[in-house]
């Protein structure tokens, strides 16, 4: 870490680091209304998104030096010289200047689902709306249909998209919120030492949900360090404001923004609250029902038969106390797992070392950010065995995308790389765009010499359902389509599921051989745990992958490997935990 210059001055402290971050996301909001290059807006958005996620107070990189804030992803010279300013002073003249023509309420506009910066200028300046109250009453007064190329449509998909943000909640993506509580738990590790026999997190999280509220934190120790510990605790360095802090429990707001709750429970009592904390609600209600079937009731504690009190030490002693086999936190959903649970019939589920290869990552021969051979080294070291290099095809303006032309230097690259590398394979792939008409964006000729092909759909995702439907549905009727890419096109908490016809869907994906990925990006998840589901249930097999488009991506592995076991998947689902010889073989493109 870099040491404090020692002629300067502690920080204004006024501003969080959520505060910060919103700043530069309303810099990058407005840059983009203005017309500004792409590249200038997605930088501020990236710098916003780095800071508003640190583990510890910006002030403890920058350390009164301007140069240490290069080291926050995304932030470049120029925005890090921009929060030099803004922490030395607490204000930032370029923010100021550049937010003071335009309304508030303009870019809470733009936010909406619909309406882009054109959009949204042409409300403000035609029709002089200035926040979602006006836009509302714009539409009710027919104003809206009656600007140029728009009509009762737009004003439809003006209201939908407001709905859509109406029903946003303060919930954060699970990618998210796992690295920071696993900072928090390393941090009350080292601070506490051997008072702590256990600790982790509950709750969502534990379940791995796609989403996360509040955090929920549990430590077995003594009841004498109890105190101490929950101290120790509201004391943290992510810790900004503490809300409560009593004997057994404290809770607190992190600097990221999020409710923190810390429980301290004796050890004899980890087993009844790891299962009471972690379960669904619903699950927790089958649970204690089943106890009280058995002349039991059950609490986040112990166990009770009339006066006598029953503890258990771990999880496995709650569960097989009622009859039940240990269920994976996956599953505690109550989707069926009670029930299998008891006649010994869950999952095995898919564990990330199954893995063998990635089926979708980007290279700079699209919008990845390194080369094949950087990709490729550093899937190996993750030990995987083989990777995919899908680069997008043309049709997707704002990645470029391969040509027929430049897929086949591509390949003569990916030639080069395999003959250097030992134990590993980059196989030729491809991210093969849908397009609005539903033709492909590649010849049969090209498409037929990939080792593997996916194809996606990322442009016009608003059409009606049968006409979507049939354009995906046409895809994978193709003979060397062997894969759909995220399959719904959503973006969590950002863009709605595609209006997609999912049984007939999965029916020709079954009648074709064509794979359903589960996407593990974070904002992705797609497939769902839902479908996922139905995919086992139907007797077809999925794929796990990153969407990697730089080695930091390889994490999306693991998402992906959550998202699947929370649909049951187990690794005999999962086509790429065999070695890749195996299986091209199950691509329809290999079949007779």
């Amino acid at each position: 870490m870099p040491k404090r210059k020692p002629s300067e001055t502690s920080p204004p402290p006024q501003l969080t680091n959520r505060q910060i971050a919103a700043m530069l996301t309303r810099i990058g909001d407005i840059l983009e209304l203005n017309g500004e290059n792409v590249f200038k807006v997605r930088a501020y958005r990236t710098a916003a998104d780095s800071v508003e996620h640190l583990n510890q107070d910006i002030r403890d990189i920058w350390l009164n030096d301007e140069k240490n804030l290069l080291a926050i992803h995304g932030v470049g010279p120029a925005i890090a010289n921009k929060l030099d300013e803004l922490l030395r002073t607490s204000e930032m003249s370029f923010y100021n200047e550049v937010t003071k023509t335009i309304p508030v309420g303009v870019l809470e506009i733009m936010k909406v689902p619909d309406i882009g910066p054109k959009t949204t200028l042409r409300l403000w300046k035609e029709l002089n709306v200035t926040s979602l109250d006006d836009l509302r009453a714009a539409i009710q007064a027919g104003k809206v249909r009656a600007l140029k190329g728009m009509g009762e449509k737009s004003e439809q998909k003006m209201l939908a998209g407001m709905d859509v943000v109406a029903r946003k909640t303060t919930r954060r993506l699970m990618a998210t919120v796992y690295p920071f509580a696993e900072d928090v738990i390393a941090a009350m590790q080292k601070a506490c030492g051997s008072k702590i026999k256990e600790i982790t997190f509950a709750g969502s999280l534990r379940r791995r949900k796609s989403t996360i509220g509040d955090l929920d934190l549990l430590i077995s120790a003594d009841a004498e360090n109890a105190k101490d510990l929950l101290t120790i605790f509201t004391q943290l360095s992510h810790v900004e404001t503490v809300n409560d802090l009593g004997s057994t429990k404290a809770s607190v707001i992190a600097r990221n923004g999020m409710q923190v709750d810390l429980r301290v429970l004796e050890p004899k009592h980890w087993g009844c609250a790891l299962v009471y904390f972690t379960g669904s609600q619903q699950h927790n209600i089958l649970i204690r029902s089943l106890a009280q079937k058995l002349e039991y009731t059950l609490n986040e504690y112990r166990f009770a038969k009339g006066k006598k009190e029953l503890f258990c030490a771990s999880e496995r002693e709650v569960y097989e106390r009622l009859g039940l086999d240990w269920i994976p936190p996956e599953l505690r959903e109550a989707t069926g797992e009670i029930e299998a649970a008891r006649a010994h019939r869950l999952p095995k589920l898919v564990e990330l070392a199954e893995l063998k290869g990635d089926m979708q990552t980007h290279s700079t021969w699209s919008d990845g950010k390194l080369s094949i051979e950087q990709m490729a080294r550093a899937a190996q070291a993750r030990g995987l065995k083989y990777l995919a290099v899908t680069d997008h095809s043309k049709g997707l303006g704002v990645v470029g995308g391969l040509t027929e032309e430049t897929i086949k230097q591509q390949w003569a690259e990916i030639d080069e790389v395999n003959r250097r590398l030992r134990g590993f394979k980059v196989l030729k792939g491809l991210e093969l765009e849908i397009k609005a008409d539903g033709t492909l964006t590649m010849s049969d000729d090209v498409l037929a010499k990939l080792d593997i092909c996916l194809a996606s759909t990322h442009t016009a995702q608003k059409q009606p359902r049968a006409k979507i439907t049939a354009r995906v549905v046409n895809a994978m009727r193709h003979p060397f389509v062997d894969a759909i890419a995220h399959p719904t096109g959503r973006l969590i908490g950002k863009r709605e599921p595609m209006d997609l016809d999912m049984a007939e869907m999965m029916r020709v994906a079954k009648e074709t051989g064509t794979i359903l990925e589960v996407d593990g990006a974070e904002e992705r998840l797609d497939l769902d745990e839902t479908h996922v589901r139905r995919v086992k249930e139907l007797g077809m097999k999925t794929m796990i992958d990153s969407d990697a488009h730089h080695p930091d991506g390889f994490v999306g592995l693991g998402y992906g490997v959550d998202n699947a076991r929370r649909g049951w998947a187990e690794a005999s689902d999962v086509i790429n935990t065999l070695e890749w010889n195996e299986l091209k073989t199950h691509l329809k493109r290999n079949r007779k």
